[in-house]
């Protein structure tokens, strides 16, 4: 979220084709929004949903990453990142109602169907990283904004004091691996004390400093970020860094990796130690003039979001 300066480089065949790919693109845009060139018939819109925006500001949070020293697992830094610009994202998880109208136009799978399934201006749950993309992209166009998953830094910007760390507090340097494994196994057991499965009504949890409902609550919401792990030497220096791509960060009262396709926490996953109790979503709007021109280019591809 902070802006990065660097040098310019050296002009390049791709670099002088690039605004021209994005001046076509932007024809291209004029011409089907003017009726010049053919498109698909437009779908009736539907109302946005309610949103709360962020201003911008300094802001200090856990890093994401999973991080081995000498092969055990050690507490991530924090980092302190500036946001330049504003968040806007929706005051209230993706319902099960908002759900339910998306896949009555076909352009999302169905829930799986369950004994406590929730229905109405409750939470959507059972929802995977392939079914909150698809419903971003049937969002998008049903209300002519962009809209998409947050990162896992703008979810951390958003949650202010609802942020997870998932810190144990022991020392980096300390050669006893007992104690981190005890410090595990105490957090664990109070995590699965405090499982709360059923999906309550819109509210429930209540709003954070900026306004923003029920976060952390029993529903983790998905983010783009993709799960990735550090090993670093005992004195910090980075050995090696692997991202898997297809396995996304979700965002709760503590963070669990899991793959894009898994719905139900429980039964699958990545995630280690006690799963969440549900999976759900909620979404941003890309405000960036660009966003309408990004999405266009990228649909249909692996940079889609």
């Amino acid at each position: 979220m902070a802006t990065t300066l660097h040098k310019p480089a050296a002009a390049s065949v791709t670099s002088l084709a690039l605004p021209a790919l994005i001046l076509a693109a932007l024809a291209s845009a004029v011409g089907v929004s003017s009726g010049m060139i053919g498109s698909e018939p437009a779908t009736a819109g539907i109302a946005a949903p309610e949103t709360v925006v962020v201003a911008p500001r300094t802001f200090s949070y856990r890093s994401p990453v999973d991080y081995l020293r000498n092969g055990f697992a050690v507490d991530a830094p924090m980092v302190t990142a500036t946001a330049d610009a504003p968040l806007e994202i929706m005051k209230y998880q993706v319902t099960a109602a908002d759900y339910a109208r998306c896949v009555m136009d076909g352009a999302c799978a169905a829930t799986d169907p369950t004994a406590d399934a929730p229905t109405g201006d409750v939470p959507a749950t059972g929802i995977s990283y392939d079914d909150a993309a698809a419903y971003a992209r049937w969002l998008s166009e049903r209300t002519g904004s962009v809209w998409r998953l947050p990162t896992a830094e703008q979810w951390a910007f958003a949650a202010g004091s609802r942020g997870s760390d998932d810190a144990l507090g022991v020392d980096a340097d300390s050669r006893n691996p007992a104690l981190r494994w005890i410090a595990d196994y105490e957090r664990e057991a109070a995590r699965k004390a405090a499982r709360n499965p059923l999906a309550r009504p819109l509210g429930t949890f209540g709003e954070n400093e900026f306004g923003i409902a029920d976060l952390a609550g029993n529903v983790w919401e998905w983010t783009t970020t993709c799960d990735t792990r550090v090993n670093v030497d005992g004195d910090g220096k980075v050995l090696s860094e692997v991202s898997a791509c297809g396995i996304y960060l979700t965002e709760g009262k503590h963070r669990a990796p899991m793959s894009s396709f898994i719905r139900d926490p429980k039964s699958g996953g990545c995630s280690v130690g006690t799963p969440p109790d549900n999976l759900g979503f909620r979404l941003v709007r890309d405000g960036r003039w660009y966003a309408p021109l990004l999405r266009a280019l990228t649909r249909g591809t692996a940079f889609e979001s």
